[in-house]
């Protein structure tokens, strides 16, 4: 029997458009310009006469960092599954990117490094790679083309509700605005739970896992055209204390305006690098491509990023909560950005509201359908970094977590070990870790017998 999970995120990862788009607003508002709520515009101005995006920063042209983003400085990865919905809701969008610095790099200069050693390739999946400004502004382009969609200067402040339990407006600054449908978009910060609360409904469960990663990201002038080098996107990843600084992630990709952009990650109060001296040093103990990647002039200064946990809001089970409202991205979950996976879950979140609004839904409830599903693709991506996160943690404690967490944590493991030598192991894991397919796939136990089958391959003595 199919996990229901798996059949409702294998169908919310769909790529073709809706057959039907039904009118069903006046108008619809949405509380963020991030490349969630851009996205979640785009699924709404097939249902609404009106679109408003509320949106406090001014909108910096491709390049220009956000003051409401700060992690935008850094890296960031749109995964294959983000790409597909990407290019789903707005189609061309990948080329244009192209044709202005963006780079479509194939599986053959994608490197994965596991304590030094490089992970066998599998599969075929590309990477779009760009600074995150220079993604949100081809994203934030091609939305606000859309004749119906506008974008409002303003900082939203609170919602505006109607005797029978809809939300029908927002707050913006000292005004009102008139909505029949409201979408938050306000990142991890989002207040939405607090004034929900405040007006007599149930505020969604947070769960905060932590994590205290300390990003140190420098961009660097590339000689090479990104199509002529071997490696174009590598990302490096190591055990505790097994490097200087407890470095534990590193990537370096190539992005526009001839650029590479090399990130290095810690735990705790121990960043990487203090300098740019320091940040080229500690490259080189990394493999090679990162002392090639830091040799060219420097074009911005150290960046610098603090994240102390990752969030999860739970929306589903709540009994008593406005109807007319849903929440999507960060303001929803904000995951461990060492996996990449905030685009593509806010662009997945984008097909969770379609596939609620297509659907014929009771607009004077609780979007509880639209939460459900949310929940498997939040769930899906939380499965792994969070997962992860809560491993370390018990490690540093000397926490024993349950047996079944036990064994689950053992195969994965042994699974990410047969990556470095299987590529249809690396196949399977790269298809889950990017997104493209459920997490459930890892529990095949094809799949782990398998990998423990090509781990014993390599462990084993050779003849002769």
């Amino acid at each position: 029997m199919i996990d229901p999970s798996v059949e409702t995120f294998n169908r919310l990862i769909r790529t073709e458009l809706p057959a039907r788009t039904p009118r069903l607003f006046d108008t619809a508002c949405v509380l963020g310009g991030s490349i969630a709520g851009l996205l979640a515009a785009r699924v709404l101005a097939d249902h609404a006469r009106s679109v408003v995006i509320i949106e406090r920063d001014e909108l910096e042209p491709s390049g220009q960092s956000r003051a409401g983003v700060p992690q935008d400085r850094h890296g960031h990865a749109l995964l294959p599954g983000g790409l597909k919905q990407l290019e789903r809701w707005l189609p061309g969008v990948v080329d244009e990117a192209q044709a202005l610095g963006g780079y479509l790099a194939p599986i053959e200069q994608q490197t994965v490094y596991y304590d030094g050693r490089p992970r066998a390739q599998g599969g075929d999946a590309k990477l779009l790679l760009g600074s995150r400004p220079f993604l949100e502004a081809r994203i934030r382009d091609r939305v606000l083309a859309l004749p119906n969609v506008s974008v409002l200067s303003g900082l939203a402040t609170g919602l505006i509700y109607t005797e029978d339990g809809r939300v029908s407006g927002v707050q913006v600054d000292h005004e009102s605005l008139s909505a029949d449908f409201v979408v938050d978009a306000m990142g991890r910060a989002s207040r939405l739970s607090t004034w929900v609360e405040e007006a007599g409904y149930q505020r969604p469960v947070l769960v905060r896992m932590p994590t205290g990663i300390h990003y140190v990201t420098a961009h660097f002038e590339r000689t090479e055209s990104a199509d002529s080098i071997e490696q174009a996107c590598v990302l490096g990843l190591f055990a505790p204390r097994t490097m200087p600084a407890d470095l534990t992630v590193a990537s370096a990709c190539v992005i526009e305006d001839d650029q590479w952009q090399v990130m290095m990650m810690t735990y705790e109060d121990n960043p990487a690098a203090r300098s740019v001296e320091a940040f080229r040093s500690a490259c080189r103990d990394l493999p090679p491509i990162f002392q090639k990647a830091t040799t060219g002039e420097l074009t911005r200064g150290l960046e610098t990023y603090h994240q102390a946990d990752s969030r999860h809001r739970d929306f589903t089970g709540l009994t008593h909560f406005p109807a007319g409202l849903v929440a999507v991205g960060d303001a929803v979950a904000s995951f461990n950005p060492i996996y990449g996976q905030g685009i593509s879950s806010a662009a997945l979140h984008a097909s969770c509201l379609s596939e609620y609004l297509t659907t014929d839904p009771d607009l004077t409830t609780p979007a509880t359908d639209f939460f459900a599903h949310q929940k498997v693709i939040t769930d899906a991506a939380w499965t792994l970094s969070a997962g992860a996160d809560a491993a370390r943690a018990d490690a540093i404690t000397g926490t024993k977590a349950p047996a079944e967490v036990e064994q689950q944590r053992w195969a994965l493991n042994q699974i990410i070990q047969a990556t470095l030598t299987d590529p249809t192991v690396t196949e399977v894991f790269a298809a889950v870790t990017a997104m493209d397919a459920h997490p459930a796939t890892l529990a095949d136990p094809a799949v782990l017998d398998r990998a423990l089958a090509a781990n014993e391959a390599a462990t084993a003595p050779r003849l002769g």
